[in-house]
């Protein structure tokens, strides 16, 4: 009994795994395309003006986090 519940377990769990990969698959098809870019967020870099979120310059030595404007969705996120 023990190796049929296991069995069973093993079977939904690959069922599982499979509809997650069709799932992100789909997803990932119906996506924008995106582009990377990787700018300066110092002043007179090639960022443009200071950041939405804080209204500020930051050294680029600084991590920051930066999102598409979409994501960024006029800081709601």
């Amino acid at each position: 009994m023990k190796k049929l519940a296991c069995s069973r377990t093993v079977s939904l769990l690959i069922f599982f795994l499979l509809l997650v990969a069709i799932f992100s698959i789909a997803e990932a098809q119906s996506c924008k395309p995106s582009v990377l870019t990787i700018n300066s967020f110092e002043e007179g870099g090639d960022g443009g003006g200071p950041s939405e979120c804080d209204n500020k310059y930051h050294s680029d030595d600084t991590p920051v986090v930066s999102l598409s404007t979409g994501w960024f969705n006029k800081k709601k996120r």
